[in-house]
């Protein structure tokens, strides 16, 4: 059952274009549990061997298989009540993430999603960091973007946090439909 939840939503990612073929990752607690998608997994053919069990706060012997972004599922995990995450590198999102402090849907999108804060990423951060800031704004949003890198969704169910990701790059696609059309008539 969990295996094929995790098949679902990561082939559906991939099929969309949210992630690429080794990029992305997925993640449900239980408890003081995690299972993640494995480091460089291909998240569009996930097999059993792809899900890592790993401890919410402590390593053990299957942890240097998991995801590089596991710091980042601990501390969401730690701070919020999210019980799924999913990381995903939407285009038009990451497009807009450049060039914007908060990504604000015209459309339908805003009810579903919300304001989306773009988080700054710097390569300086002390270790533990980046996951702690975007914990923290995963306290008041469901899904954030990383300046140029990517996007956080928390939910109940990886269903939940796949709706909202695919919500944010629709919007993010009219988004930058709209900017296009704005631009192209400002130069008649």
């Amino acid at each position: 059952m969990i295996l094929s939840q995790f098949q679902s939503v990561g082939r559906d990612l991939f099929t969309r274009g949210l992630v690429s073929s080794h990029s992305g990752n997925l993640s449900i607690r239980l408890g003081e549990r995690i299972i993640i998608t494995r480091r460089v997994s291909q998240l569009s053919c996930l097999c059993e061997n792809d899900l890592v069990e790993t401890g919410i706060s402590k390593n053990d012997r299957a942890t240097p298989l998991t995801s590089m972004e596991l710091p980042v599922h601990r501390a969401i995990y730690q701070q919020t009540q999210a019980l799924a995450i999913v990381h995903a590198h939407p285009p038009h999102a990451i497009a807009l993430s450049l060039t914007e402090a908060e990504i604000v849907p015209n459309d339908e999108g805003l009810s579903v999603v919300g304001r989306v804060p773009v988080l700054d990423w710097h390569t300086e951060a002390s270790p533990g960091e980046p996951a702690a800031v975007i914990a923290l704004a995963l306290k008041r949003h469901r899904v954030v973007m990383v300046r140029g890198h990517g996007s956080f969704a928390i939910g109940q169910l990886l269903e939940e946090a796949y709706r909202l990701t695919t919500a944010l790059e629709e919007s993010c696609q009219v988004i930058c439909l709209f900017k296009s059309l704005r631009a192209s008539s400002a130069k008649k």
